[in-house]
């Protein structure tokens, strides 16, 4: 019996399977093409449209980490996943949704993982649904910019962002792949926010920015055509670009804050204080 990691070459994905591994788990990489995953690591070559290699790979499978990262069938892939675990009797899973997917109604790929938390919810699958705030790790692409050009380009606006930073996302999930995994029975489905201790906006962001560069960083507003306009010049395929400029659209209106008591329980899972921003900035500007 091992734990497969689907998503398992991503940003977050690749954390859980290195996490899982130093914990000395039988993990499996699910992966297009061989030799992508970690020395060491077994791995399941297949694709999520290729229903036969989902079915090869959830073969033996005792727990599912899903991850499905931002496509245009994205929701097919992951409802198609999530039936064929059942099918192979996995009884042990955590899913990677976005915090306040049920709010963005509008966003394709937020109401995508709302979606696929309803199929959770009224089938019942013993589950964890983790629901991560905005990624700091976003923030990478858009540092050159902010150095060269001393903006802050992300229009997230002043609502307030609990941004997480992807390895404690990560460092989440392994615990509760790990603790679904070892105990003897399936366990209660749970659904948590998994989100960072401050509130971060446009322009506290680029204050942070400001502080450990020492010098005037500027918040470049909210304009979030611009930032479309941006992401397409860039060669971001246009519906995804749509789907992020709508994405912040939604941060500009609802913001991203956890439940409360969200942060509490995340650092009682981890035994740590939750990484700050300016924490990752500080590691940025450094490295």
């Amino acid at each position: 019996m091992s734990i497969l990691v689907i998503g398992s070459t991503g940003t977050i994905g690749s954390l859980v399977v290195q996490g899982l591994a130093r914990q000395g788990a039988d993990v499996t990489a699910f992966v297009r093409k061989a030799g992508k995953a970690p020395a060491g690591v077994r791995e399941a070559v297949g694709e999520l449209g290729d229903i036969a290699s989902v079915r090869r790979a959830m073969a033996g499978v005792r727990t599912l980490f899903l991850l499905n990262a931002l496509a245009p069938d994205e929701v097919t892939q992951s409802l198609q996943a999530l039936n064929v675990a059942r099918e192979a009797g996995v009884q042990r899973i955590v899913y990677l949704s976005v915090i306040n997917a049920d709010k963005y109604v509008d966003v394709p790929h937020f109401t995508g993982k709302h979606t696929v938390e309803r199929m959770i919810e009224m089938l019942d699958l013993p589950a964890t649904i983790l629901r991560p705030a905005y990624f700091m790790q976003n923030d990478i692409t858009i540092q050159p910019v902010i150095e060269d050009f001393g903006v802050f380009p992300m229009p997230i606006g002043d609502k307030g962002v609990a941004m997480v930073d992807t390895r404690d996302i990560a460092d989440v999930a392994v615990a509760e792949l790990l603790r679904r995994d070892r105990a003897p029975e399936p366990l209660p489905r749970l659904t948590l926010d998994v989100a960072g201790a401050e509130v971060i906006t446009g322009r506290s962001a680029a204050a942070v920015w400001s502080d450990v560069l020492g010098r005037t960083i500027t918040y470049a507003g909210d304009d979030v055509a611009a930032f479309e306009a941006q992401l397409l010049q860039n060669h971001t395929p246009a519906w995804m670009a749509y789907d992020l400029r709508l994405m912040v659209s939604g941060i500009q209106q609802h913001g991203q804050l956890p439940q409360a008591g969200a942060v509490a329980r995340l650092e009682q899972i981890l035994g740590r204080k939750l990484r700050t921003y300016r924490q990752f900035v500080a590691e940025r500007v450094t490295a």
